[in-house]
């Protein structure tokens, strides 16, 4: 978990990223931002900061070594010596645009900053902001004029809406640091450029990735595997998603024991749930353990995807948030037709 209470920014330089499909190069700045406007520090802190949100977090990699990722070695150069800020920029600007390859990338600007006191799981660190800009809109000026206003135009950055963007804490450089990501821009073929090719970026390991995968696997188990082994139904489904997405939220700790006593029960059921998770681990190429600390912030990002609807053609959706045992589904044979019964004991405006 971080957090930007007492964060400051120390260096900020930019520099434009052109479009390489184009051939159009890259304009490099050799000097910083002045920062002695209080204004434009906060604005930018603005730009830079608002779009992170708790969640996943990253580690820079390489499939070799670690230090043949570029951006870790620039990384590593500024944080091991401030002095080499700016050249170091310099080749992130150059690592940017060699990757930039897509016809579909924009050219933009590429903001490089450095943050102190950014406060990562109880520790006071050092970070370093990689932000490009993509999207530009215009925006209308009033002027005052002898007589009347005037009205002028300019295309600029809208500060409410960071396009690309990484913060790289000073942690566990061995291990590629801790880095979180921002990209609200590409979303199709392209999109991976940032997080792949020029970041090189793999998930990192932690309580927010095994909470994530675990009610993940929850879901897709209860969806797809058990159905194939069990009769179950509508209702069973919704049952089981939403004591499993109760067991995360009321717990600080998982344990699989637990878990399986209060949300799976059957014993037929446990073991089929068992041998899931060695399938999906495998397919998924990740680790299942049996203990971990539950993180909040991945809770509730799961959690909206566990549907607790029952759709019924297109006249009703049933939401079952629990007590499943009140709703009951029968046949008529009259009309042909399914049907649910459910009981309540009050009806609320």
């Amino acid at each position: 978990m971080f957090q930007f209470n007492d964060i400051a920014i120390e260096d900020v330089i930019v520099h434009h990223i052109g479009s390489k499909t184009e051939d159009e190069g890259i304009q490099l700045s050799n000097l910083g931002l002045d920062l002695n406007d209080d204004q434009l520090q906060v604005l930018l802190m603005q730009y830079f900061l608002t779009p992170f949100k708790p969640g996943e977090m990253f580690t820079l990699t390489h499939p070799e070594d670690i230090n043949k990722n570029e951006v870790y070695a620039c990384i590593s150069q500024i944080f091991a010596d401030r002095e080499t800020f700016i050249e170091q920029s310099v080749n992130l600007a150059n690592h940017l645009y060699e990757q930039s390859e897509h016809p579909k990338i924009n050219p933009g600007e590429l903001y490089v900053a450095y943050f102190t006191n950014c406060m990562v799981d109880g520790d006071m660190v050092d970070a370093i902001g990689l932000f490009k800009s993509e999207s530009k809109e215009t925006f209308l000026k009033v002027e005052n004029k002898k007589n009347s206003l005037g009205v002028q135009y300019h295309s600029g950055v809208n500060i409410n809406k960071l396009d690309k963007g990484c913060l790289i804490f000073n942690l566990e450089p061995e291990k590629g640091y801790q880095v979180i990501i921002v990209d609200n821009v590409n979303k199709g073929g392209e999109a991976q450029f940032w997080k792949d090719r020029f970041l090189q970026v793999t998930t990192r390991k932690d309580e927010y990735h095994q909470t994530r995968n675990y009610l993940d696997m929850c879901k897709t188990f209860v969806m797809e595997e058990a159905p194939r082994e069990f009769e179950i139904s509508k209702t069973d489904q919704t049952e089981f998603m939403n004591k499993s997405a109760n067991y995360f939220k009321k717990n600080e700790d998982f344990n699989y024991q637990d878990f399986a006593e209060q949300v799976i029960v059957q014993p037929e059921v446990v073991e089929s749930f068992n041998n899931y998770k060695k399938q999906y681990a495998t397919e998924h190429a990740c680790d299942i353990t049996d203990e971990f600390a539950i993180s909040a912030p991945a809770v509730k990002k799961e959690a909206k995807t566990m549907k607790n609807v029952i759709k019924l053609d297109k006249n009703f959706h049933i939401y079952v948030h629990g007590n499943s045992e009140y709703l009951i589904k029968g046949f008529d044979e009259n009309t042909g037709m399914h049907f649910y019964q459910l009981y309540f004991k009050e009806e609320h405006n």
